[in-house]
């Protein structure tokens, strides 16, 4: 296969409302494109060189993708979200797989039944007949090798950048006036991200409610979208809403909107459970916003140092670390420039660069 043939990239959620993987998606093709890898995007809704048109996500990949890798030969094939391959091996087309995470089979009551038994069987599938396998951390690295039988010599771990949050359009008037009518206060805590039980969005209502028990008045808001058994989160929220909590839920937001309220906030704070890589925290540190996070999943090897730890339970210990955090700007300044230098260290030139190098060896 040519030097010259362009990789087909999945694109599947290009045209989806922004995930973590989408982020990815976005990222990594330009960054690979940027360094002078010929690419193309391939299954995205509309966009790219070989949308899918009309099919879903699965049937397309089932159904479609391997007559179009044996008709144009691309020199690899490159899966970005965990297990999204075709079935059988296309002779002369070598498969690249990027594996984010197990929350499925890690913590199977934060998803639906059917995708948990989607994700068991395809993924075992899909580490057969790739012939590269890109791990986003030592973590899911490890989760990977616990739970599915695969060769451990094709596993490549690569983390991710995060210098795409200083490329971000700064708000235009109209949002910068939203974001001042919110009347947030200085410091205010946030969180961010979707409000499934994996994210451990309890705790911090927990530890805000213990703080506004202990006569700390501080303002929580949550930005992210409902997911799967978000529900009794949004309860809580409620309940503490009429207790006299101060807790802001906003949605989903538009990044100009989302990266703008971030660079506000005077404390961050991602307990979850368990993540393969942890982007929204790494996010926060890059934007120099004191951070802390769970001793969990795969956020102590991202953010190091660079962070402060919580255990997942630990209601006292969350709300004590908010409660320096707030009343003290020297500590929060001295976590901020921690977090930064950490942060400064993942680059998507890096993870692209990296990701070439298992083109190589693979192609």
């Amino acid at each position: 296969m040519s030097p010259n043939q362009p990789v087909a990239l999945d694109a599947s959620l290009w045209d989806e409302p922004i995930t973590g993987i989408g982020l990815y998606t976005r990222q990594l093709h330009r960054a690979l494109v940027a360094a002078g890898e010929p690419v193309e995007r391939w299954g995205a809704r509309t966009s790219g060189e070989l949308p899918r048109r009309g099919a879903s996500r699965t049937g397309w990949t089932v159904a479609h993708l391997a007559s179009a890798l044996s008709e144009r030969r691309p020199r690899l094939f490159h899966a970005l979200a965990n297990f999204n391959l075709p079935l059988q091996r296309v002779p002369g087309v070598p498969y690249v797989l990027t594996v984010h995470d197990l929350v499925p089979l890690l913590l199977p009551e934060t998803v639906s039944t059917a995708f948990r038994w989607q994700f068991r069987l395809w993924l075992a599938r899909a580490t057969t007949v790739a012939e590269r396998i890109i791990c986003v951390s030592h973590v899911a690295r490890t989760s990977l090798l616990q739970h599915v039988d695969v060769d451990p010599s094709k596993l490549t771990v690569i983390h991710h950048g995060v210098d795409h949050v200083e490329a971000v359009a700064p708000p235009d008037r109209i949002t910068t006036a939203w974001l001042d009518a919110l009347g947030l206060p200085d410091p205010f805590v946030l969180y961010a991200g979707a409000l499934d039980a994996r994210k451990n969005v309890e705790l911090v209502l927990r530890a805000m409610e213990h703080l506004f028990q202990q006569g700390r008045r501080a303002t929580l808001v949550l930005a992210g979208q409902r997911w799967f058994g978000s529900g009794s989160i949004e309860k809580h929220v409620l309940r503490l809403k009429e207790a006299g909590v101060d807790v802001r839920a906003l949605g989903y937001l538009e990044d100009s909107v989302f990266y703008a309220l971030m660079k506000r906030a005077g404390v961050f704070v991602f307990p979850s459970r368990y993540e393969g890589f942890g982007l929204p925290p790494l996010e926060a540190m890059r934007l120099g916003v004191p951070t802390i996070i769970s001793d969990a999943g795969s956020l102590p090897e991202i953010c190091g140092q660079g962070a402060w730890q919580v255990g997942v339970d630990d209601v006292s210990g969350l709300a004590q670390k908010l409660d320096m955090l707030l009343g003290d700007s020297s500590a929060r300044a001295s976590l901020a420039k921690a977090g930064l230098e950490r942060a400064r260290q993942f680059s998507w030139a890096k993870t692209a660069n990296e990701t070439i190098a298992v083109y190589a060896q693979t192609s």
